[in-house]
């Protein structure tokens, strides 16, 4: 009843309870794994589980395992014990996670549990994901969201094996990331004064401490964050703090409507652009960082030079860049969310493709046409059998769910649309064999954790004029 479903798992003979006395061994390296473990069952269970020389849970990090790539693991339970091995520590984490699926579902609980048996079941589990990219998109410029929710959110993408978590850090509507060099674009492009009329201030920032302990809690649990900074376009939060930047200088607002600004950066904005990418590259360690690039209504021939630009910027620099449409730079990820016919043309140019066709992978949508669903963005009705069969073309590195949040204000509403829709989206991408019938058989048994968890079932309507 694992989800996303194992490469193989052989159930065996009895299995091992965790008790008080229960301890953990590890080889070196492997010591975050056991930490991650002890931190994730201790809220409910209360067991220590401290690391000692002998230990009935054994915890392996040997990079000479074969045939686990970069985040497969191995598991085995029999009433001895638990051995979790992995080529590297993403792989160990998976494996943690599995054996939080594995316990029984109060193990998921915040807070003390008494009266279980916290026993894992006797097998043996080899396990490895079908593709290297399984995301999810959150959009923290419409509404801004706490850095509290974030992890929390880093958190339920962990325990279903999603791996990269991608932040709109920037729009139209607010500037979330703070630059050193240019205050003014949390303290003036960070907040709107109403939205769609409803007279009610709204905005925020992250501090940097706040994004690089968020990058700390992702890693130690095998996500990378990958941050975005819009550009050419849906600037116009920059250009509130900085009207200069922008192709006509004037003075703006940040914007207090959805849609699409016409405001975006002038190409002589390209120096304040490397600006704010090197602290972007300061804070976010990882390789790949998204630069935005649809939607603008600069000339084509301008735009394009922009964004090739500022990624070479990022390749100068050992990174990759991304956008949602082609940039004209081979090396540059694509992430298609119009069509399929986007994906083939850059496939047949020999450019990385990561799957987000908005008919299946846009949770900003409502998940079925029932009137009780809270409102959404129109147009579409996406199910989790849409995200299941998200369309893969052979060559692709994967694919990632985006939830923008014009009409997303709350945690408790963020986290209604993402799951179970996101748990789809995870079974599809890691299962070598996906198949729509077994994940909805173990989904019955999955929605006891998910209710564990807090993740509500449904959420209060909010009237959606000023949404």
């Amino acid at each position: 009843m694992i989800v996303p479903l194992p490469t193989r798992a052989v159930r065996r003979g009895k299995g091992f309870t965790f008790d008080r006395a229960t301890t953990v061994r590890v080889t070196p390296g492997a010591e975050p794994a056991a930490r991650l473990l002890r931190t994730l069952l201790r809220p409910a269970t209360g067991l220590p589980l401290p690391i000692a020389g002998v230990g009935q849970v054994v915890i392996a990090l040997d990079a000479k395992l074969v045939g686990l790539g970069t985040e497969g693991y191995a598991l085995t339970v029999n009433e001895h014990g638990v051995l979790l091995r992995a080529a590297t520590a993403a792989g160990l984490a998976h494996g943690v996670q599995t054996i939080r699926q594995l316990l029984p579902v109060e193990a998921l609980r915040t807070s003390r549990v008494s009266d279980v048996d916290w026993t894992v079941p006797g097998i043996d589990i080899r396990d490895v994901p079908r593709l290297p990219w399984r995301g999810f998109m959150l959009d923290v410029a419409r509404h801004f969201q706490p850095v509290n929710v974030l992890r929390r959110f880093v958190d339920l993408m962990a325990l279903h094996k999603l791996n990269v978590l991608h932040l709109h850090l920037t729009d139209d509507q607010g500037w979330r990331m703070p630059i050193p060099s240019h205050p003014l674009l949390t303290s003036v492009g960070g907040w709107r004064e109403e939205t769609n009329g409803d007279g009610v201030r709204h905005g925020g920032a992250y501090t940097r401490g706040e994004l690089e302990g968020l990058v700390a809690h992702a890693a130690e649990r095998g996500i990378r964050i990958m941050p975005e900074i819009e550009m050419p376009g849906h600037a116009r939060a920059a250009l509130a703090a900085y009207p200069d930047l922008g192709i006509a200088p004037e003075p703006l607002q940040v914007w207090t409507r959805w849609g699409i600004s016409d405001s975006a950066f002038g190409p002589h904005a390209l120096g304040f652009v490397r600006e704010v990418l090197a602290e972007v590259l300061e804070v976010f360690p990882g390789e790949y960082v998204h630069l935005g690039g649809d939607e603008c209504l600069l000339p084509g021939g301008v735009h394009g030079t922009f964004l090739r630009q500022a990624g070479k910027y990022l390749l100068d620099r050992g990174r990759t860049p991304a956008a949602w449409e082609p940039t004209g730079d081979p090396r540059a990820v694509v992430m298609p969310w119009k069509d399929e016919t986007q994906a083939a043309k850059a496939l047949e140019r020999g450019q990385p493709v990561v799957m987000a066709p908005h008919t299946s992978t846009y949770l900003d949508y409502p998940q079925s046409d029932d009137p009780r669903e809270p409102p959404g963005q129109p147009g579409h009705v996406v199910t989790s059998r849409d995200v299941y069969h998200v369309p893969l073309p052979d060559g692709v590195l994967g694919a990632q769910c985006q939830l923008w949040t014009e009409h997303v204000r709350t945690r408790e509403h963020l986290e209604y649309l993402a799951f179970p829709r996101l748990a789809a989206l995870a079974d599809t991408l890691w299962s070598q064999r996906p198949e729509w019938e077994g994940f909805t058989t173990r989904m019955r048994h999955h929605a006891s954790r998910l209710a564990a968890l807090s993740i509500p079932a449904e959420v209060r309507r909010e009237p959606c004029e000023h949404s």
